[in-house]
This record gives structure tokens, sequence and C-alpha cells, in this order.
């Protein structure tokens, strides 16, 4: 194992998105992360596209870094298990709803008895203290909640949608992982565990809110809420003559520079609605209007050009196809092809993070459902018997060798 949590343990009992990622980042960062699954396994594994059952494309971008366990926690012996293992973690992270964590018997107060120590993580979908604690709550329903939908009616879209990737999971798992570790250096300073809530309704608010409560931060309200430019309708890629163009022509030297560009330098100083930030914010859809039907006239390459030798930020759009063929991305290594056991060659994503002394690096492959059962039993004192004894009992699972002859490995 490498990286800055090395010699940490999580026990990740999360499914789907934002608790797995948050796992996944810790296990990439160093340390030894056991999913524990139920005997069906997560259910992503069955999000396609896959090239073998239980293998699906979602599941493994969330889940590499770990060892994979089966035990059934809704049954007395597999509670018990589930207790020895945890008396040798450092984290558990679970996101079902802490109720649900209470009849399985398996509460902070359940696990502080085996492990003061623990650092005991719930990601679920809303703060415990209010009306909406025992909801369920998904990707979907959370963009809706923290206003997202609502938003893109505001900057134009004719209906309102969902942003067009797993967003609330995703970042919400980032402040997961974070609270977490944030946790253990509390433990490590102090020696005591505790329990730590991530709520997901609240914690996405921190990132919409964080623009867009504007005029409503000030009592009383000094304007509305929404931050302008963000919502400003000209606000996207501008079309040029053979494609689109992404720019920021944002401060007082950029728009001089471009206004320089185009030959009619003057308008900076003549036209009151570009003079000054707050001018631009006043009328920035017109500001916005007017740069689009200027970079209408002239070719995506013309424009790169123009607007890097006037030092004007700016970049082509890209396609996802464009990301996978990137120069940057090639050049520093971004996409590695990585045999994996069972899947053959696959394109893994960088851990983006450089580091000068301890570096993370990828410890382990996506794994297959139970394919580190009976290793991880055998750390916390199982013997052979004892381990035959609970999969004869359908306590545990562990994998078998795949079809392809290739036998899973950690």
């Amino acid at each position: 194992m490498a990286g800055p949590l090395q010699g940490i343990r999580v026990l990740d009992l999360t499914t789907v998105v934002m608790g797995p990622y948050a796992c996944q980042l810790m296990g990439d960062y160093g340390a030894d992360v056991i999913k524990v699954e139920p005997p069906d396994g997560d259910v992503m594994r069955l999000s396609g596209p896959m090239k073998n059952p239980g293998m699906g494309h979602l599941f493994m971008s969330t889940n590499r870094s770990k060892r994979s366990v089966v035990i059934d926690l809704k049954t007395q012996e597999g509670r018990e298990l589930l207790l020895r293992l945890a008396a040798r973690a450092d984290v558990l992270l679970y996101n079902i709803r802490p109720q649900a964590m209470a009849r399985l018997g398996l509460a902070y107060e359940d696990l502080r008895a085996v492990n003061p120590r623990l650092v005991y993580v719930g990601a679920f979908g809303f703060s415990q203290r209010g009306p909406y604690g025992a909801r369920p709550a998904y990707d979907d329903l959370i963009q809706g909640m923290s206003g997202i939908p609502w938003l893109s009616v505001k900057a134009g879209s004719p209906e309102p949608r969902y942003a067009p990737v797993i967003l609330a999971d995703r970042i919400v798992g980032v402040q997961v992982a974070f609270a977490a570790m944030a946790a253990l250096r509390h433990r490590d300073l102090s020696g005591e565990g505790q329990r730590v809530d991530v709520p997901m309704f609240e914690s996405l608010l921190t990132i919409v809110l964080g623009e867009h409560l504007a005029g409503a931060m000030f009592e009383p309200p000094v304007g509305e809420v929404g931050y302008q430019r963000s919502l400003a309708h000209n606000r996207r890629p501008h079309r040029t003559r053979d494609g689109y163009i992404c720019t920021l022509v944002y401060t007082d030297k950029h728009w001089r520079s471009f206004f320089a560009a185009i030959g009619q330098p003057g308008v900076f100083e003549n036209d009151k609605r570009f003079s000054s930030q707050n001018e631009r914010l006043a009328h920035i859809d017109e500001v916005y209007g007017y740069l689009a039907g200027v970079l209408a006239t002239r070719t995506t390459a013309e424009w790169m050009g123009i607007l890097t030798e006037a030092d004007i930020p700016v970049a082509r759009m890209n396609s996802l196809e464009d990301v996978l063929i990137d120069e940057h991305l090639l050049a520093i290594n971004y996409f590695r092809t990585v045999e994996h056991p069972s899947e053959g060659p696959i394109r893994d994503i960088a851990i983006p993070t450089e580091w000068s002394v301890s570096s993370p690096e990828v410890s382990r492959h996506a794994p297959a459902l139970g394919e580190h059962t009976i290793e991880v039993l055998k750390e916390v004192g199982f013997e052979a018997e004892g381990i035959a004894e609970l999969l004869e009992k359908k306590i545990i699972r562990a994998a078998k060798a795949r079809a392809s002859g290739k036998e899973p490995h950690g």
C-alpha cells in the first residue's frame, strides 16, 4: 500500500455512487478499504455497459482500490462478524438511513462498544434533526430540492433539467471523504472516535448557495437570489463559423484587450455597459449577446489564435471523445490501460493530485463480488473450518473464478 492514508482501515458498507466514491478516494490515498456487500452485491454492479455480469462500468468507476467481502448483515452471525471487523477498523462508512442501521443492531452506540476509536460516518439524504430525516434520497431528488433544475430554467433552458452528471453523489462524496479524514485527524490528536453525519441535501446546498444566495445573503436582502453571471442566458459556449468556443472575457484588462483585438478599442471607454465589472454584471445578457455576435464571424482556429495572443482565457469545446484524446491528458498519462483479471484491458483514470513525497496510487482493481471474503476473515482470526461453516450457512459468500479462467486477485 502507498499513499498518505497507509495503515488506515475503512469498512465500506455503502452502495450506489456517493458512499462508494468517497471510500474509493480513501482507498486511492492508501487506506485499506474493505467493501462489505450484501449477498446480491452492490446494485451498481448491474449497471451497464459491462463485459461480465456483476461488473458494470459505474461499479468499476467507484470501487477500485478496495477488497470485497460478502456478509449477510440481516443475520445475527453476520452482525457479529461485522462487529469483529469493526473492532480492528478505523472508519466505518454507511449510506442507508440511520434508522435502518439501528434495526440491524449497528447503530453508533453498538459500534462504539467494540471500538471507541472508530470514526462512524453516515452519508444519507438529510440531517436527522429536521422533518426530512427519515426520507430516502437519490441524486435526482437532491438536485431538484437544491434548486438545480430551477436554475437551469432561469439560465434559459426551455424546461427544468438535472445536471447531466451524477452531480450530488459525486460532490457530496468528496465532502464525505474529507469529513472522515478530518475525524481521523481529531481521533489521532484526542484518542477518541466519533459519529459524523454528512447529509446530501445540506451538503449540496453549500455548493449551490455559495454563489446563488446572492442578495439574500444580507439582512434585509439587497437583491434577488441567483448569481447573475451564472444565470445569464448567453453564458454558454459560443458558436463560431465552424464550431464552438469557450472563452471568458472577464476583467477590465480582458475587455480592453478584446476590443483592441477586434479593431474597436474605443468601445470599452464609450459604452457604459462594458466599462466596469458591476456594469457588465448589470447588463450581463447584453454583454454576452454582443460577444456571441462577434465570435460568430470567424472560425474556431482563428479565435484560438487571436484570443490566445491577447491573453484572454480561451479553449475549444470538447466532446467526451475529444477528452479521451486530449494532448494534455495524454502527455501526463491521465488515462492508463490496465489489465483487469476478469474484464481484460480497461481504461483507468488517474488520481488527479500530485505529491512530492507520499504519492497515492491505485492499489487494486474493482473487485468481484466476495473476492476477498476468505482473505479478510483469515486476517481477523478465522480458521478454515469456521469459514467453511459460514459459507455453508450462506452468512458469507466468496467469489469463484471467472469463466475466462483468470483467477481474481487482490
